[in-house]
C-alpha cells in the first residue's frame, strides 16, 4: 500500500512547521537594538588645524633587523632609525588579529622614522597564539620587550618611547601601559575597548546588513557564534583602561565596519577618567575604514599627520584643547553580547551531531553496497524476491539523501565563507549573498521532504512483504538517524525559521 502525496505533503508541512517553531523557541534570542544618540557625539568640533599640518621629512632614515628573546621563542623585528643626530621619540608597533605580520606597518613606520621617531615593527609570536587560544597578557609582554629594547638605544629619548596598537591590538596595548611605566604614550587605532564576542558580534551583523543579508544569516551565524567556547570571546576592558595613566591618542572611522566605535570611544573615556587620566585625544577620521584607510585605499586625510605632530609635539601636545575632533560618527546599533548556547546546542554536542550523521552516512552506504553485492537475504526465497522488488528504490533514496546531506554541511561552509570573504570588499556582493542563502535552505527543505518520502516508502515497502536483513537495517537506520540529526541541528540554525 503506497502513501499518497496529499498525505505525503501534509506530514512533510507537520514536520517542517515543528522544525520552524525549533529555530524560534530553543535558541538565545540576538536582536541588537538602535543605539540612543549621545549629545557628545553629535556636536564634535572639527580638528584643530595645527594637528593636520604637514610634517615635514626633514631627515632619511636606516633600516636593522633585530631579534630578541621572548617566552617560548625569539622576536623578529625592524628599527627604522632616523640619521639625524641626539636622541629621537620611539614607538612599538602592535599588530591585530591573525599572523601580524611587521611588513604591515612599513608606510606609516616609514613616514615617523622620516619626521625623527625611531619605529620598531615586528612579526607576532607564533607560539602560545592561535586562533582558538589568545593571551592577551602574553602578547603585552612582547611589546613591553621591545620598550625595554628601544630604551637602550643610544639613539632614543627613553622618556619617549610609545606603543602603538591596532584592532585587537587595542586590547593589547592597555595592558602593556598599565603594567609598565616605561611606556611613554599609547596610540590606539580602532581599538575595540568591548569584549571580543561583543564586537564580532557587532562586526558581523553590521557587515551582514550592508551586504543585505537575511535576518536568518544572521541568526545562523550568532547562534553558531555562541556555541564556541573560546575564553578571550569573553575579555574585559575596562580593568586594564582604569590603569592606564600615560598621554593616549585614538583614532576611529567613521566608515569602519568592525568595531561599535561609539561605544568604544564610550568605555575608552570612561576608563581613562576612573584612572583620573585627562591627557587623552581622540579623534575620529572621515571616510576610515578599520586600518584608518578610504576603502583600503589610502590613509585617510589626516591621519598620519595627526599622529605624527602628536607624537613630536610631546609631552605638550599629550592634553588637548579639545578631547573629541573630527568627523560625526554615527553608530546604529548596540554591541550585543551573543548568548551562550545552552548545553544542548554547545560546541561539543554540535560535533557530536555532526559526527553521528557522518558515521551514520558511511555506515548507510557501506551496508547497502555489500547487501547488493551478496544479492540474497537467507530469509526464504518468497523474502528474497520482494527484497530483491522492493529494495533498490529506497536503497536510492538514501543515496540521495546521503549526498543531500554532505550538500548541506557544504554549502553551510561555503556560505560562511562566503560572507567572512564579502565582509572585506562588500561591493556588489549582496546578490551572491541572497543567492548562497536560497542554496542553504533550498537543500534543508529538501533534506526534510527525502526524510519524510524516504520513510514512508519503507513503511510501505514492509506492508508489502519486504522483510530487512540486519545490513539492510543498518542502512535504513544510519541514513534515516543521520538525517534526522542533521535536520535538528538545521531546525536549532533556523533554516527553517519564517520568514526566509
Amino acid at each position: 500500500m503506497r502513501t499518497g502525496r496529499g498525505t505525503l505533503s501534509v506530514a512533510a508541512g507537520l514536520v517542517l512547521v515543528a522544525l520552524a517553531s525549533v529555530g524560534y523557541v530553543l535558541p538565545p534570542p540576538f536582536d541588537p537594538q538602535p543605539l540612543k544618540a549621545d549629545q557628545t557625539f553629535q556636536s564634535i568640533p572639527a580638528q584643530p588645524a595645527s594637528e593636520v599640518r604637514p610634517v615635514p621629512a626633514i631627515t632619511s632614515f636606516r633600516a636593522e633587523d633585530v631579534s630578541l628573546p621572548a617566552e617560548g621563542q625569539r622576536l623578529e623585528g625592524t628599527v627604522r632609525a632616523p640619521l639625524t643626530p641626539g636622541r629621537h621619540p620611539a614607538m612599538v608597533f602592535v599588530s591585530g588579529s591573525g599572523n601580524g605580520s611587521r611588513t604591515e606597518f612599513t608606510p606609516q613606520a616609514e613616514f615617523l622614522s622620516r619626521a625623527g621617531v625611531v619605529t620598531l615593527a615586528f612579526d607576532k609570536r607564533s607560539v602560545g597564539y592561535t586562533f582558538r587560544d589568545r593571551d592577551f597578557s602574553l602578547l603585552a609582554d612582547d611589546a613591553l620587550r621591545m620598550v625595554e629594547y628601544l630604551r637602550t638605544r643610544p639613539d632614543v629619548d627613553p622618556a619617549r618611547v610609545g606603543v602603538w596598537g591596532v584592532s585587537e591590538g587595542g586590547w593589547v596595548v592597555p595592558i602593556a601601559a598599565a603594567k609598565s611605566s616605561s611606556v611613554g604614550f599609547v596610540v590606539l587605532v580602532s581599538s575595540p575597548n568591548v569584549s571580543p564576542l561583543r564586537q564580532v558580534a557587532w562586526a558581523l551583523n553590521e557587515q551582514l546588513l550592508r551586504l543585505h543579508a537575511p535576518v536568518g544569516a544572521r541568526d545562523l551565524l550568532t547562534r553558531a557564534m555562541g556555541a564556541v567556547g573560546f575564553t578571550f570571546l569573553r575579555y574585559d576592558a575596562m580593568p586594564a583602561l582604569r590603569r592606564v595613566r600615560q598621554p593616549v591618542l585614538a583614532f576611529y572611522g567613521t566608515t569602519d565596519p568592525s568595531i561599535p566605535f561609539v561605544e568604544s570611544t564610550q568605555a575608552l573615556i570612561t576608563g581613562l577618567k576612573e584612572a583620573g587620566n585627562e591627557d587623552y585625544t581622540i579623534r575620529f577620521m572621515d571616510k576610515g575604514d578599520h586600518a584608518m584607510r578610504i576603502n583600503g585605499g589610502p590613509f585617510t586625510r589626516g591621519y598620519l599627520e595627526t599622529m605624527g605632530n602628536w607624537i613630536l609635539g610631546l609631552p605638550g601636545t599629550a592634553r588637548p584643547a579639545v578631547h573629541l575632533a573630527g568627523a560625526t560618527p554615527v553608530q546604529r546599533l548596540q554591541a550585543t553580547d551573543v548568548p551562550a548556547a545552552p548545553w544542548y546546542a554547545g560546541g561539543t554536542m554540535l560535533g557530536l551531531t555532526i559526527c553521528l550523521a557522518v558515521v551514520g552516512y558511511v555506515a548507510g552506504p557501506v551496508a547497502a553496497m555489500v547487501v547488493r553485492l551478496r544479492g540474497r537475504s537467507g530469509r526464504g526465497r518468497r523474502t528474497a524476491e520482494a527484497n530483491a522488488e522492493l529494495w533498490p528504490p529506497i536503497r536510492r533514496r538514501l543515496y540521495r539523501m546521503g549526498w543531500t546531506g554532505v550538500g548541506l554541511l557544504a554549502s553551510v561552509v561555503a556560505f560562511i565563507t562566503l560572507l567572512v570573504l564579502f565582509s572585506v570588499n562588500q561591493a556588489g556582493a549582496w546578490p551572491a549573498v541572497l543567492a548562497g542563502w536560497l542554496v542553504v535552505r533550498v537543500l534543508a527543505v529538501l533534506m526534510l521532504v527525502q526524510e519524510v518520502t524516504a520513510v514512508a516508502a519503507f513503511v510501505s515497502a514492509l506492508r508489502e512483504g519486504m522483510r530487512p536483513g540486519r545490513r539492510q537495517h543498518v542502512a535504513v537506520a544510519g541514513v534515516l538517524g543521520g538525517t534526522g540529526l542533521l535536520l535538528v541541528a538545521a531546525a536549532y540554525y533556523g533554516l527553517f525559521a519564517f520568514p526566509w
